[in-house]
């Protein structure tokens, strides 16, 4: 099994660059010739392995947003719209091999294992062709590990509770080694402890395997907690309302949510989501 040293070598290229410029999305509205416009003119750049949180008021355009950063378009609309998409240098509208994303809904095939449902991505003719099979046995033997679910790799995902789903999930993107990771409210429908335990699961995978993060989230205390970089984003049409960087290193306690630094960037993010008269799906942690 291969140890963190090695992960680390593997590892140690540059980092990827995402980088939008001047986006702007729209998507055709139902029975009409009218459009309605997702994200008004956003230029972002992304280009440290880091963890860059995406927070703004429900239906804003956050995921619209992160799909784009990763080259995953919707099949028969323009994306962007107008703007330009570069992962390093080089524009893209399409799916981009560097780029993995994970969802709030597991996705776990419920009629495979939880080993089948991790190595499931070398079954892709991408993958299986760049990877040997002995190098992806023993990728996953190690994220099994990883994320604590050795014990469990015979087992379907209907025998796991949530928290488990998840960590299938995680570890059959992870697997993959990737350099840009998207999430898309991974956590967002676990229970407080197991999103709490998640959280810190992610932080620890990120320290072995490190690689640029884009984390959309409703949840302030959890970009607050995770978050190198936070992005906040205004009601429909989506424009940056924030951007700031988080210093406090990781893991932050309650303690350092409870200072003054703490609750300054929280007051911070509230203020921009007040204002855009955030609703539905905000929380902040307790």
């Amino acid at each position: 099994m291969e140890n963190s040293t090695e992960i680390a070598t593997d590892l140690n290229t540059k980092p990827p660059v995402v980088d939008l410029q001047n986006v702007i999305q729209r998507y055709p509205k139902p029975d009409s010739e009218d459009e309605t416009t997702v994200i008004g003119g956003i230029s972002l750049t992304f280009d440290q392995q880091a963890i860059n949180m995406l927070l703004g008021p429900s239906g804003c355009g956050k995921s619209t947003l992160l799909k784009m950063a990763g080259g995953v378009p919707p099949a028969g609309i323009a994306y962007p719209t107008e703007g330009k998409v570069y992962i390093n240098g080089e524009q893209t509208a399409g799916p981009h091999q560097d780029a993995v994303m994970v969802f709030q809904s597991y996705a776990n095939r419920p009629d495979l294992t939880v080993r089948e449902n991790v190595a499931f991505p070398f079954k892709m003719k991408l993958w299986k062709s760049r990877i040997s099979e002995q190098e992806q046995n023993q990728r996953v033997d190690h994220i099994l590990q990883a994320v604590g679910l050795s014990n469990k790799s015979g087992l379907r995902p209907a025998q796991l509770s949530g928290g488990q789903n998840q960590r299938v999930a995680l570890a059959r993107a992870l697997v993959l080694r990737p350099k840009i990771l998207l999430m898309d409210e991974p956590f967002g429908a676990l229970d407080a402890q197991t999103r709490a335990e998640m959280q810190n699961l992610l932080v620890q995978l990120w320290e072995q395997q490190p690689c640029l993060i884009l984390f959309v989230t409703h949840d302030v205390t959890e970009a607050l907690l995770l978050g190198d970089r936070v992005i906040v984003l205004s009601s429909q049409p989506a424009l940056v309302a924030d951007d700031f960087v988080i210093s406090e290193p990781r893991p932050r306690t309650q303690l350092w949510e409870r200072s003054t630094e703490g609750i300054k960037f929280s007051e911070r993010i509230l203020d921009h989501l007040h204002a855009a008269k955030a609703q539905g799906q905000l929380r902040v942690s307790i």
